[in-house]
C-alpha cells in the first residue's frame, strides 16, 4: 500500500514539474534571452549570471563600484545599467562592441566575469534538453553565437522604461507630477549646468565619448577609448552614460568612485579640484560652473524624478 502511494505521488510530482516547464516555457526571443540572462549556465563554474551583476533593482545595475566575476575576481569598470539600451549605438564604456548582439556576448567569454569560451556555453545549451528545445522552436536552430546573442539582446531591448516624474511633467504634461525644486533643476540642467550638452534625448545621453577628467596616468590610469583606438585624442574618454534612473544606479562614473549624485554634482561643479592634474580635460569643464548649493540641490531633484516608477525611490519626488 505504501509502495503505491509512493509511486501516485511521484507521479504527481512528475506532472507538476512537466506542467510548470511547460507553462514557463518561452515563446519569444526576449523570454528566451531572459531565461539565459538569470541563468548561471553561461558561467565557466556554474555560479554567476548576467543578473548577478546586472540587478534588477539597481536598474539592472550593480551597486558595488566594480563587480565580482567567477572565483571573486574584481571587475575593472563599473558595471553600466543594462536598461534603456535599444536605441543606444555603442556599447561598454570603451565603446567596444558596437552592437547589443556583441555586448552580450563578450561578458561571458570575459575571464573577469564569467569566464566561458562562447563554444562551451554553446556546448552546454545544446546538452541541455529544455534549452535545445527551446531554441530549436524559437529560432528553429540549435543555439549557436548568432541566435545565443539575439536572444540576450531581444531580452535587454525590453528593459525600457518611460514612466518616471519627469516623464509625467515633461511629456504627458501633468504640472503636479514634480515638484518646483525638479523643475528649477530642469533648467540648471539645461543652461548653468551645460548637462544638455552631452545628455539629451530620449536617454539623456549622446552616444559619444568624452574626457571629463579622470585620466591622469597614475592613479587614474584607465586610459578608456584609447585602449581600443589607439588614438592619442581619445586618451582618457569614456561612453556618455545614459541618465535615466540614475538614482538608482550608483556608484557612478567607470570605475564607481564617486557614491552618489550629492558627489557626482561636486565633481562636475569643479572638476579640478576634485581630481586635479587630468590629463586632456574637455573644454566644456575647463572652468568651475560655480552652482549655488540651491542650484546643486534642484539639480539632483531633477536626476532623482527621472526614476521609473517601477523603482521605490520614485515615490520620493512624486507629488
Amino acid at each position: 500500500m505504501k509502495k503505491c502511494v509512493f509511486i501516485v505521488l511521484t507521479l504527481i510530482i512528475l506532472v507538476f514539474i512537466q506542467a510548470t516547464i511547460i507553462n514557463n516555457e518561452p515563446a519569444t526571443k526576449g523570454e528566451l534571452g531572459k531565461l539565459l540572462f538569470f541563468d548561471t549556465i553561461l558561467s565557466s563554474d556554474s555560479t554567476i549570471s548576467c543578473a548577478s551583476c546586472h540587478k534588477p533593482q539597481f536598474a539592472f545595475a550593480d551597486s558595488a563600484a566594480t563587480s565580482r566575476g567567477v572565483g571573486g575576481v574584481l571587475g575593472l569598470r563599473n558595471t553600466p545599467s543594462a536598461m534603456n539600451v535599444a536605441l543606444q549605438r555603442i556599447f561598454f564604456w570603451d565603446g567596444r562592441a558596437k552592437t547589443l548582439e556583441e555586448q552580450a556576448l563578450a561578458p561571458i567569454e570575459s575571464p573577469d566575469e564569467m569566464n566561458l569560451p562562447i563554444d562551451k556555453a554553446l556546448q552546454r545549451l545544446k546538452e541541455n534538453e529544455a534549452y535545445n528545445a527551446y531554441f530549436k522552436k524559437i529560432f528553429n536552430s540549435e543555439p549557436n553565437r548568432r541566435n545565443l546573442g539575439e536572444a540576450l539582446a531581444a531580452f535587454e531591448r525590453g528593459l525600457e522604461t518611460s514612466e518616471s516624474p519627469f516623464d509625467r511633467w515633461k511629456y504627458y504634461q501633468d504640472p503636479h507630477a514634480v515638484s518646483d525644486a525638479v523643475k528649477r533643476g530642469f533648467l540648471v540642467f539645461n543652461n548653468k549646468g551645460k548637462c544638455i550638452q552631452c545628455h539629451f534625448g530620449s536617454n539623456f545621453a549622446l552616444d559619444g565619448f568624452r574626457n571629463i577628467g579622470l585620466f591622469n596616468g597614475r592613479e587614474l590610469n584607465d586610459s578608456g577609448r584609447a585602449s581600443i583606438t589607439y588614438d592619442p585624442l581619445d586618451v582618457g574618454k569614456f561612453k556618455i552614460a545614459p541618465l535615466r534612473n540614475v538614482a538608482v544606479t550608483a556608484p557612478y562614473m567607470h570605475n564607481g568612485m564617486l557614491k552618489t549624485l550629492k558627489e557626482v554634482i561636486e565633481f562636475y561643479n569643479d572638476p579640478a579640484k576634485v581630481f586635479p592634474n587630468a590629463i586632456n580635460r574637455d573644454s566644456l569643464l575647463a572652468k568651475p560652473l560655480g552652482l549655488t548649493e540651491q542650484e546643486k540641490a534642484d539639480l539632483e531633484d531633477f536626476l532623482i524624478a527621472l526614476t521609473d516608477k517601477s523603482f521605490d525611490l520614485n515615490k520620493k519626488n512624486s507629488r
